[in-house]
């Protein structure tokens, strides 16, 4: 899930809504099966959705999903954050007493 390019496409797609993979490869520098890929493992992840129209298939971001992500995201930033100032705070406290 860390691959730029795909939080690109996932970016992509929440701020223009709706578009196929053809339309995203356009916008980014890579190619229209990479863009496939990338919505696939999105897909994957349920952060994003797809439905077909005739012949195209349309992808969206799946904002409910976003939100438990970005929920989640803070979280674990949080408690990484608290453990670096323990760990912070012992290795001065060791340095101290040498």
């Amino acid at each position: 899930m860390a691959d730029p390019t795909r939080w690109q496409v996932l970016q992509l797609l929440a701020e223009r809504g709706e578009q196929t993979a053809t339309r995203l490869a356009g916008l980014l520098p890579v190619s229209r099966p990479a863009v496939i890929k990338h919505l696939t493992t999105l897909q994957q992840h349920e952060l994003v959705s797809s439905r077909r129209l005739g012949r195209e298939v349309l992808y969206s971001a799946n904002p409910s999903r976003l939100i438990e992500t970005a929920r989640w995201m803070e979280t674990v930033g949080t408690t990484w954050q608290a453990s670096l100032l323990r760990l912070r705070a012992l290795a001065e406290g060791t340095g101290q007493s040498r």
